[in-house]
């Protein structure tokens, strides 16, 4: 089984037409509209799905609020749809559309759909970058962007009372890769057919931080533009459009390297420009992060609770995937934070776990 993707984001929303207007703004490639559903579809072939949140189509989940009220995960071939329906069939209903599409729930409530999915050829062609003594564009200025296009949908989150919980039926019947740790904070994971460095994050939602009640909600997509130059004339668009601004402004994320933007969304939830990001095989090694210190390496607008991030705190996670302990040792006698990081105090903790 390998499992590519996310084929289709389903949200369902409060006001079809002002969300197909959003992300209309947005970039995204409108497909049809009408006044009660929307359909976009990106480059690689992945697909938008805007509903009102009381249309039949919405399903029933444990889901609470606007958002992507479903998540349909693209497989790379017939045989391993069919094995992997089978295997939920198992312990849980497994209803089918006519087109071969398989719904169901996972063991914390959220619907999920699996259909095959082939992607398209996505192309992009980021700018050289200029640095003092490394030159890689001359008599060339840099191109000229009037709005963001995302081509990928690279990743969703979700808040969850239980980041274990419902990461562990990723791992254990969707065959999902761990990413990383942050620790108390969440769980990141990359589905099995593809190299993002995750797909699907969980955040613990008893977390005390505004919008975290401590429910099963919609958090935000990350949709995958060409670089920091289109995040940032994406979201100059947006402004110049009349919505909200972002709240913590251009960042980029210590883990998974990532350049983000998170913008307030009519759907509820965000909606995330996101750029550079690292890129995984069976090969990498999770690791459990400092919070703080993991979420960012640069923030525009930094908030009082991110000034607690230790200057290098991080361990391996051998306990959450199958990693040879040779594999481990070589790893761990080949990075010495101390002589990477002078200043850190302390040798990572030798007891890596989610807490």
């Amino acid at each position: 089984m390998a499992i590519i993707g996310i084929e289709t984001v389903l949200y369902g929303v409060d006001d079809v037409q002002l969300c197909t207007r959003y992300f209309t703004d947005f970039g995204l490639p409108l497909l049809e509209s009408s006044d009660e559903h929307a359909h976009f579809r990106l480059d690689e072939g992945s697909n938008v799905i805007i509903r009102h949140i009381s249309d039949d189509a919405i399903p029933k989940s444990a889901l609470v609020g606007t958002g992507v009220c479903e998540v349909i995960w693209g497989v790379d071939r017939q045989d391993s749809l069919d094995r992997l329906v089978n295997s939920l069939a198992v312990d849980r209903e497994v209803r089918f559309d006519a087109d071969g599409t398989a719904h169901c729930l996972t063991d914390d409530g959220l619907a999920v759909g699996f259909r095959v999915f082939r992607k398209n050829p996505v192309y992009s062609s980021p700018d050289p970058v200029n640095s003092p003594g490394n030159i890689n564009r001359i008599n060339t200025q840099r191109k000229w962007k009037a709005k963001a296009r995302p081509k990928t949908i690279q990743h969703v989150v979700f808040q969850s009372p239980d980041p274990d919980k419902s990461w562990s039926f990723y791992r254990d019947r969707l065959g999902f890769r761990l990413s990383d740790v942050q620790k108390g904070f969440g769980i990141f994971g990359r589905a099995d057919g593809a190299n993002d460095h995750h797909n699907v994050y969980f955040l613990n939602a008893k977390l005390p931080f505004p919008g975290l009640d401590g429910n099963l909600r919609f958090d935000h997509v990350n949709y995958g533009v060409e670089d920091l130059d289109e995040v940032m004339v994406g979201a100059n668009y947006m402004q110049r459009r009349g919505w909200p601004k972002s709240e913590w402004g251009l960042g980029r994320h210590r883990i998974a390297s990532s350049i983000f933007m998170y913008l307030p969304c009519p759907t509820g939830g965000q909606a995330e420009y996101g750029a550079d990001s690292d890129y995984l095989d069976d090969s990498w090694v999770p690791r459990v992060w400092n919070p703080m210190f993991g979420f960012f390496s640069f923030i525009h607008n930094m908030a009082p609770f991110m000034l607690d991030a230790a200057p290098w705190e991080w361990e391996y996670a051998p306990g959450y995937t199958p990693v040879p302990d040779a594999r481990l040792a070589d790893l761990t006698r080949a990075i010495d934070p101390k002589k990477a990081h002078p200043q850190a105090d302390v040798a990572p903790p030798q007891a890596p776990g989610f807490s």
